[in-house]
């Protein structure tokens, strides 16, 4: 986890272009070859001034969205609605967020984040590698309708390549294209559930018991099926291989 937040911190490093000169004890040094270094003081300051933006990130640029709707569309399809909670529901998908983003985080920080913590790199060479993994992955779950739509939205050039595409254009594509796989994934999820409560409606109806509400049946049904299939097990690896096919 503590990579992770590295990794991610890292990210939005660039914010130190904007950072106001006349801070006492910040000071900045022009190497040789024109690379900047900067002093620790300003690290640490940049370092804290980004944490406010980490959740976004890890909403926005992991995992974290296509789980949190699969879960929340589960817990609708099932007719528990407050079963299991926000609390349970928004840590079981932050867990397996980090379960899923290891690779890369792992990559990203030892590449990107240790070296330049040793002093062995600059801060833009430290960027570009710790990025690369976040795109990397982002890039491997990305449509290309959406890129292409997202290309045309802000009057980008023909793309040759996926190195060309910007993260400015990448986010909103990675993020669309997340909502769209969530979604699917949902709709794939809600099908039983929805046989099981016509078929208990019908029943009902049949009985002539139509002042009974049909999801008060059905919701044991539909618990008794989803724990005689595993069901949590086979979602949970359902969600992690959907990354990595």
């Amino acid at each position: 986890m503590i990579r992770a937040l590295f990794s991610l911190a890292l990210l939005f490093l660039p914010l130190l272009a904007i950072a106001e000169p006349g801070i006492p004890a910040i000071t900045m040094t022009t190497n040789e070859d024109g690379g900047q270094n900067y002093t620790v003081t300003l690290q640490i300051l940049a370092l804290m001034t980004v944490l406010t933006l980490l959740p976004a990130a890890l909403m926005m640029m992991t995992s974290f969205t296509r789980i949190i709707i699969v879960l929340s569309i589960l817990r609708q399809a099932m007719g528990v609605q407050s079963t299991p909670s926000n609390q349970v529901l928004i840590g079981l998908s932050l867990f397996l967020t980090f379960f899923i983003m290891h690779p890369v985080f792992d990559n990203s920080f030892t590449n990107g984040v240790q070296p330049y913590l040793d002093g062995e790199i600059e801060v833009g060479t430290a960027i570009d590698r710790t990025t690369l993994p976040f795109k990397e992955f982002m890039l491997a779950q990305t449509r290309e309708s959406d890129i292409e739509l997202f290309a045309s939205i802000s009057g980008h050039g023909p793309i040759e390549t996926k190195a060309d595409i910007p993260f400015s254009l990448l986010l909103p594509a990675f993020v669309t294209s997340e909502l769209k796989t969530a979604f699917q994934i949902g709709f794939l999820i809600f099908i039983p559930f929805l046989i099981i409560d016509l078929v208990v409606a019908s029943v009902l109806m049949a009985m002539g018991m139509m002042m009974l509400s049909p999801m008060l049946i059905s919701l044991p049904f539909k618990l008794m099926l989803f724990v005689l299939i595993d069901g949590w097990a086979l979602l949970m690896g359902t969600l992690a291989s959907s990354f990595y096919v």
